[in-house]
C-alpha cells in the first residue's frame, strides 16, 4: 500500500497550490479519502473528506469555499486545490485513505509540506 503527496511548496498569502495523492496497492475506488494537516506544536487535523464515489465532500470550517476535494478514481488519486491560501495554512499535509470493512483500514501518506509566507 502506498499514498503519495505532492504538490506542496512555498506560496506567498493569497495564492494557489494543487496537492496531488497517487495510490496504489489497495482498491482506491471502495475507500473514503481525505486531507489532513498538522502545523508545528498542534495536532494532525482533517481538512477535507471525499466518498469513495465522489459525491459527497464535507470541509473544515477553516478552510471552506477555500479549499476543494476531489478524486480521480480512473487515475487512483485524490486531489485538493487551496485558493486563497493564509499564512496560517503552513502545515504538512497528509492524505488518508479510509474503509471499514470487516474492521478499519486506515492508510497514510509521508505528507508534504506546504508553506504560506511572503
Amino acid at each position: 500500500v502506498q499514498l503519495v503527496e505532492s504538490g506542496g511548496g512555498l506560496v506567498q498569502p493569497g495564492g494557489s497550490l494543487r496537492l496531488s495523492c497517487a495510490a496504489s496497492g489497495f482498491t482506491f475506488s471502495r475507500y473514503r479519502m481525505s486531507w489532513y494537516r498538522q502545523a508545528p506544536g498542534k495536532e494532525r487535523e482533517s481538512v477535507a473528506i471525499i466518498d469513495n464515489t465522489g459525491g459527497s465532500t464535507n470541509y473544515a470550517d477553516s478552510v471552506k469555499d477555500r479549499f476543494t476535494i476531489s478524486r480521480d478514481n480512473a487515475k487512483n488519486s485524490v486531489y485538493l486545490q487551496m485558493n486563497s491560501l493564509k499564512p496560517e495554512d503552513t502545515a504538512v499535509y497528509y492524505c488518508n485513505a479510509f474503509l471499514y470493512m470487516d474492521y478499519p483500514r486506515r492508510y497514510w501518506g509521508q505528507g508534504t509540506q506546504v508553506t504560506v509566507s511572503s
